[in-house]
């Protein structure tokens, strides 16, 4: 670039040349030379190198556009030694090689383009040359065409005068034929029904007819016309009376009576008149398939049915009459909304109807597709006529059929739990009757609890069609938010829950109602249940729920804690109320043991009385059956002659001094102030003390009812010698037995000390028996 720059820098360098297009050539190679350098992508920075700070205008500048040859070469040989200037040549000659071979690879990569190009200038000069001669010879032509169309226009111009006026005469005279002709094919079209055709004829001809009246030979068309005309319209009010044809004949009867110019209220009245006909047919149709006599269909065929006969007519009809009628504003809208109001409602009972026949059913799934089918029908209805509310009838009677099946699956869930009860009834019942060995508590609660836990997810999968994503009102606002939080989870599933407690409680009753033929077992196994279901199962079922149903409602729910607390409450009074009755049973037993007995002339006992080990059995009984449901619980240490402590209280000194030959009747005073004494110091007994969650709570509560009605029975009696040595020995077999089954074996033999005593107290000669005999007879009986 160097070079080039420097090639003309003489020519333009000498300063002696005029001002004129010498002048300019620099200026020309400057663009020429900004052309290239935008050509090839250089900015000015970058076309030759040129340091950033330089002189644009400095003549010694190599890549400067003002480079002068002779200035550089002054500068070189003023300013450098010889070895630089040396050098400098060599620099020199090295970039103009550089240069050369810079420029001939541009012109080598450029020459397939230079010949392309060059090509291609050929063939354009050779046919703009053919274009050119093509364009002459078009030219020429152009001017003989607009010769000869000048001569034509000349040649005829009179004659297309003369031929416009004919053409307009021949169209007015087709016109008054039309006219004249009108009458005759006003009766053909009429005669051959072509009604339409005839009313377009009338419309045509009504405007001239109107404005020519006037002359003769029109008014006689007029008459005739009107004549025609109103037979036409008679024709069509018969034909539209008949209703014989569907909605769109009406409608274009209509159509056509309106274009007539007949009175438009009138035809509305009779238009809604004729539509109230076939829709009552419809509902007549639908009413008829709830009759007892005929088999009902499917509640999906009957929605199938009224959708399309009844809401697809009522579609027609509304659309049909706003179409005709909207000149009639506000009034026609009110008359076509009461008709709407009125059939729809008729329709909406018949649907009610239908629907209730379905509430007996456990399948959610044809009655789901039916309301959804019924809806979707409703939803052009209801655009259509916005004012009478169909959209939102229908949508009412959806939520209120969800709502009735939410009940209809409450209620299926209280008769399984029901069910299972009585279930649970039988098989505790049924071995007992047989003989035979039934299945066992444990495997009967994991019956119960694995049937109400299907039953109550087979419920959810049900009342869940409702708000599935392709259902049409699943995206509702109540179906979004009320229907879940209210109606599946508070009234379904807590309302279960809730109701399974106050069945399990209503077992609770006192003896004589209800809770009186209530097997024990029953009552220990709901305990269970509704301990189970305050640990996990409510928790569990909540959160299904809620997965299943995302509930988008601010309305307030029962907590989770709320309801495992009804659920504690209702275990913990069934447990205590299965100590009351176990407690009753064996008390039952011991009192009549008492009551039945002379005690004054009793023998001298030389056993244990039979039903002291029935109670130990029927004892034993109760701790295995309450072992099966319940865990131990907590004892306090056992003393390691617990078998025998009983014998060693009775036989202390505290209970010889009682029983001393000193003891008479005489003296009755006295020992009562002693065995008042020692009960102030003695620990207070609560025998209907709150029962725990285990077995020894269990057994523990029992023992003390029984024990306490034996003491209680022995205070109403009056006992011999050997009654009190009976009451004795009884009293010692049951602790050889009794006290392994309390939490605290010091109860067992504070309340049997207090039976022995209380016997004493009631003897008029309290001679006790000596413990070594009570121990034999005891040990072997």
């Amino acid at each position: 670039m160097a070079a080039a720059a420097a090639g003309p820098g003489p020519g333009s360098g000498t300063g002696d040349s005029p001002e004129g297009p010498e002048a300019e050539a620099p200026e020309r190679r400057r663009k020429a030379h900004g052309m290239l350098k935008i050509y090839y992508g250089l900015s000015e920075g970058e076309s030759a190198g040129r340091p950033a700070g330089s002189d644009p205008l400095d003549p010694t500048d190599l890549n400067g556009a003002h480079f002068d040859p002779e200035v550089y070469l002054d500068k070189l040989r003023r300013e450098c030694p010889l070895a630089q200037l040396m050098d400098s040549e060599t620099d020199m000659v090295r970039q103009i090689r550089a240069l050369d071979s810079d420029m001939q690879t541009l012109v080598y990569e450029n020459y397939n383009k230079f010949i392309s190009a060059t090509d291609t200038i050929r063939k354009m000069k050779n046919d703009f040359r053919k274009m050119e001669d093509e364009m002459d010879r078009l030219a020429t032509n152009m001017a003989v065409i607009t010769d000869f169309s000048a001569r034509i226009s000349a040649t005829l111009q009179d004659r297309h005068e003369r031929i416009t006026k004919l053409a307009g005469v021949h169209a007015l005279l087709r016109k008054l034929q039309f006219l004249f002709e009108l009458p005759s094919c006003l009766t053909k079209c009429v005669e051959l029904g072509a009604y339409g055709q005839a009313v377009r004829y009338q419309g045509r001809a009504r405007a001239v007819l109107q404005q020519y009246q006037h002359l003769p030979s029109f008014r006689a068309i007029q008459d005739d016309c009107q004549v025609i005309t109103a037979r036409l319209a008679q024709q069509l009010r018969q034909r539209f009376r008949e209703g014989g044809s569907g909605a769109p004949e009406q409608a274009e009867c209509v159509e056509l009576l309106l274009a007539l110019g007949e009175p438009a209220e009138e035809l509305c009245d009779e238009f809604l008149a004729n539509a109230r006909g076939r829709l009552e047919a419809e509902l007549q149709s639908l009413e008829a398939e709830l009759g007892p006599s005929p088999p009902a269909p499917d509640v999906l065929e009957f929605t199938d049915h009224g959708g399309s006969g009844f809401v697809g007519g009522l579609c027609q009809v509304a659309s049909a009459y706003q179409e005709l009628f909207a000149a009639q504003g506000a009034a026609g809208a009110e008359k076509l909304t009461a008709f709407a109001q009125e059939l729809g409602g008729r329709y909406f009972a018949l649907v009610e109807r239908r629907l209730a026949q379905e509430q007996g059913s456990g399948d959610n799934s044809l009655l789901v597709r039916a309301l959804d089918r019924f809806h979707r029908r409703l939803r052009a209805p209801g655009a259509l006529l916005a004012a009478a509310g169909l959209a939102e009838a229908a949508t009412e009677i959806v939520e209120r059929v969800a709502r009735e099946r939410l009940g209809h699956h409450l209620q299926g869930l209280r008769a399984a739990f029901l069910g299972c009860l009585t279930d649970v009834r039988q098989a505790l019942a049924a071995p007992r009757l047989a003989g035979k060995e039934g299945p066992g508590l444990a495997e009967l609660l994991a019956n119960v609890a694995s049937s109400i836990l299907s039953h109550i997810k087979a419920s959810l999968a049900a009342v869940h069609l409702f708000t599935a994503k392709e259902v049409s009102f699943s995206n509702k606002p109540y179906f979004r938010g009320e229907f879940c939080s209210q109606g599946v989870r508070e009234g379904l599933i807590v309302g279960f829950i809730r109701s399974m407690c106050q069945t399990a409680q209503s077992f609770c009753d006192s003896p004589g109602e209800k809770g009186g033929a209530t097997p024990p077992a029953l009552l220990l196994l709901l305990s269970r249940l509704c301990l189970d279901y305050e640990t996990a199962t409510i928790s569990y079922i909540l959160t299904l729920t809620d997965e299943q149903f995302l509930v988008q409602d601010q309305s307030p729910v029962t907590p989770v804690s709320t309801l495992c607390a009804e659920a504690r409450e209702t275990a913990r009074r069934l447990l205590t109320h299965y100590v009351k009755v176990q407690g009753l049973v064996i008390s039952q037993m011991l009192r009549k043991s008492v009551e039945t007995r002379d005690w004054l002339s009793t023998l001298e006992p030389r056993n244990v009385r039979a039903v002291m080990k029935r109670v130990v059995e029927d004892t034993t009984a109760i701790d295995v059956q309450v072992g099966l449901l319940y865990e131990e619980g907590v004892r306090k240490a056992q003393s390691s002659d617990s078998s025998k402590r009983t014998f060693s209280v009775y036989s202390s000194s505290r209970q010889q001094g009682r029983y001393a030959p000193s003891y008479t009747p005489s003296a009755p005073m006295d020992t009562n102030l002693l065995s008042n004494i020692q009960k102030l110091f003695s620990e207070r007994i609560d025998v209907f003390s709150p029962v725990e969650f285990n077995k020894v709570s269990v057994l523990t509560g029992i023992i003390k009812i029984s024990l306490k009605t034996l003491l209680e029975c022995v205070r109403l009696r009056t006992f011999g010698r050997f009654g009190l040595q009976q009451v004795q020995v009884d009293c010692h077999f049951l602790q050889l037995y009794l006290w392994r089954f309390v939490a605290d074996e010091e109860l067992v033999h504070l309340l049997l000390d207090e039976v022995v005593a209380s016997a004493a107290l009631r003897c008029p000669d309290p001679v006790p028996m000596e413990p070594s005999v009570v121990e034999v007879i005891c040990e072997r009986g």
